[in-house]
């Protein structure tokens, strides 16, 4: 489930938007009534989304926009006249008078584009830091040397012993390299 802050100068506000998202299963995380709180909560989670206002007491959308993580996407709800028209990265749209379907369809829009976007980036291999690479490496000369090991044969069986225990790469290098 995506977390969800709602923010709004008035508290009655992101009370009602709360509400009518928590009867339609997405539960708020956080209420918030300015930017500062906004960027507070953020700091508690990982992503999410942020269903804002056009302005608070400190700060007006697009400044808070800019401070969010990036892991942050935002529903702005305002009248037309307060809306630019140009699209910007990371930020839906919604124009007063809200109707509730729309709320709920881009809602669900917003969260299954963030769902899928986790999923792209949990089945790219993550990249290694050069110190991380650098003691694998070391780990494979020393099986290579002391086992007479090919690489790709020091490779696997580093791979192997990884997945056998259930650690890391990194942390099946460092357990060779203590052991040798």
């Amino acid at each position: 489930m995506a977390n969800i802050i709602t923010a709004f100068s008035k508290p009655e506000d992101a009370k009602s938007i709360k509400g009518i998202l928590a009867r339609n299963g997405y539960e708020s995380a956080f209420i918030c009534t300015s930017g500062a709180q906004v960027l507070s909560a953020a700091e508690d989670l990982d992503s999410g989304i942020v269903v804002c206002g056009f302005r608070f007491e400190d700060m007006i959308y697009e400044e808070l926009r800019q401070m969010l993580p990036s892991a942050f996407d935002m529903l702005m709800i305002a009248s037309p006249a307060k809306w630019s028209g140009q699209k910007r990265e990371g930020i839906v749209y919604l124009p007063m008078p809200l109707k509730v379907h729309d709320l709920l369809c881009t809602m669900e829009m917003m969260v299954q584009a963030r769902r899928r976007l986790r999923r792209r980036e949990r089945s790219q291999p993550r990249q290694r830091s050069s110190k991380e690479q650098a003691q694998i490496d070391q780990a494979k000369a020393l099986l290579m040397e002391r086992n007479g090991m090919t690489e790709a044969e020091a490779h696997r069986y580093i791979q192997k012993c990884s997945m056998d225990n259930g650690t890391s790469l990194t942390e099946t290098a460092q357990m060779i390299i203590s052991l040798m």
